[in-house]
């Protein structure tokens, strides 16, 4: 029974997002929406990619990574290098993005991942920022100045990415491998007690959230005209990780919610940067003060359905009583 319903409920929500997308499509088709807002549209699809894949090796293996910008300049380059220079299909680039980037991730994971806490983020963040430096010294793609990338960016892609991203994500948390990473992040000494192979598992994590960056990286550059190694600094890096922080360590939905404001945010105030600064600040302080777990916490927003289905569905029988 339990099954049923869960198939019931991942159809309705394609079926829902299938929905949207003919709606936004129809606006994009008919003119309905201009240039800036199906740009902002493009960047919130974007963001949510880098936001759960993120939040797979952050929140759900427990791998404090802060060079989630490597990734993304990684996946763009290469996928820029298949467009612009060897004059292949978009899909390929794509997918081409994705694997670089994962091989990435594959190369920097294995012998950071052994490392825990600030020494990951340290590691992380320093492969983040040898990513930019080596684009920033090769000519071949612009090197300073940057690379000219033609758009090809479209509402489909987009959409197809980012639903592909939370389906995979979604069903590697339910899966066992997602157990086993959720307890890498509870205690990695008990998990590893257990006979879990821990660092397999946060190279796992590590590899399919690099790739979905490095997908989320071509979409990226094929989104605007130039790409620059100045765009995928560390504060890149901290942007996403804002995504994942606001919306709750563990709760994909709430870095899919934080994604979605953040863009917005910043999309609006992008004529005053330093006053956008500034509001992040204050929404991360007046987060840390008042709700320290984040919008969603651990939480999904499937659960919030399910406890008032069992409220109004409760035993109205007085033979059976209901536990609070």
């Amino acid at each position: 029974m339990t099954n049923l319903k869960n198939a019931k409920g991942f159809w309705l929500s394609i079926l829902l997002s299938i929905i949207f997308f003919g709606v936004v499509q129809f606006l994009i088709n008919g003119a309905l929406l201009n240039d800036f807002y199906i740009n902002t549209i493009f960047f919130i699809g974007i963001n949510i990619i880098l936001a759960v894949s993120l939040h797979l090796i952050i929140g759900i293996t427990g791998q404090f990574s802060i060079g989630h910008a490597g990734f993304l300049a990684v996946g763009a380059y290469g996928s820029a290098i298949i467009t612009m220079k060897l004059e292949l299909p978009f899909a390929l680039a794509i997918m081409t993005g994705g694997i670089v980037a994962a091989i990435a991730g594959l190369i920097i994971g294995i012998p950071s991942l052994r490392l825990k806490g600030d020494y990951l983020a340290i590691a992380t963040l320093g492969f983040g920022e040898i990513v930019r430096i080596i684009f920033l010294n090769i000519d071949y793609v612009g090197g300073a100045s940057g690379m000219q990338v033609s758009h090809m960016t479209t509402w489909p892609w987009v959409f197809v990415s980012v639903l592909v991203t939370i389906l995979v994500i979604v069903n590697f948390t339910n899966s066992t491998h997602g157990r086993a990473c959720i307890s890498v992040r509870e205690d990695e000494t008990a998990a590893d007690a257990m006979g879990i192979n821990t660092t397999y598992y946060k190279v796992a994590a590590f590899v399919i959230g690099s790739f979905f960056a490095g997908i989320a990286g071509a979409l990226y550059a094929h989104n605007f005209y130039i790409i620059q190694p100045s765009n995928f600094g560390f504060l890149k890096s901290f942007d996403i990780l804002i995504f994942v922080v606001l919306g709750g360590l563990g709760s994909m939905s709430g870095a899919v919610i934080a994604a979605i404001l953040l863009t917005i945010i910043s999309t609006f105030l992008q004529d005053y940067p330093e006053t956008r600064m500034i509001i992040y600040s204050l929404v991360l302080i007046v987060m840390m003060l008042y709700r320290p777990q984040g919008l969603m916490g651990t939480k999904e927003i499937t659960s919030f359905f399910k406890k008032r289905k069992n409220v109004e569905g409760g035993p109205k029988d007085g033979n059976h009583h209901t536990v609070a």
